[in-house]
């Protein structure tokens, strides 16, 4: 199986050896160089227009290459626009912090933290009377069932005097 698998792949790079030969025999006549100054010249002249003929019709093929997609494009627009429906991509949910973000969108050279809270200084928050007079108090219900009723009005009472 290998052995005429060898041999189809030498005969196929045969064949193409061949038709490589034949191509180039066909287009590219082998070059003869004259002996004096002018016979080059004129040589020179005739592979410039050769040249120039070769340029034109690779710059015209492009032209048409051009001008055909531009219509391929067009009128996939217009298909689109007479079947009233876009096609959407569809979309994929990205999990990623702002440090990756600005890391993936300004590049690794720029280097940015997005830690709000890392300059912040430390307060150390002071107790003031008020808050310790709050704590104090205790649970607001609790008072205000006490001082619910004639009770809570003869202890407000009491109290007083």
């Amino acid at each position: 199986m290998l052995q005429i698998a060898a041999t189809e792949l030498e005969k196929e790079e045969g064949r193409r050896e061949a038709e490589k030969q034949n191509y180039l025999a066909e287009h590219c006549p082998p070059l003869h160089i004259p002996g004096s100054m002018s016979e080059v010249q004129e040589l020179c002249k005739q592979l410039h227009a050769k040249i120039d003929a070769a340029e034109e019709e690779k710059y015209d093929m492009e032209v048409r290459v051009q001008k055909s997609s531009k219509e391929l494009e067009d009128m996939n627009q217009k298909l689109f626009d007479l079947r009233g429906k876009f096609k959407r991509p569809p979309l994929r949910r990205v999990r990623m912090s702002a440090d990756a973000m600005l890391k993936a969108l300004l590049g690794s050279k720029h280097k940015v933290c997005m830690d709000l809270r890392a300059n912040l200084k430390q307060v150390k928050k002071e107790d003031t009377e008020k808050e310790r007079d709050l704590r104090d108090v205790g649970d607001w219900r609790k008072n205000i069932e006490e001082k619910s009723g004639m009770e809570g009005r003869k202890k407000m009472f009491e109290s007083e005097s």
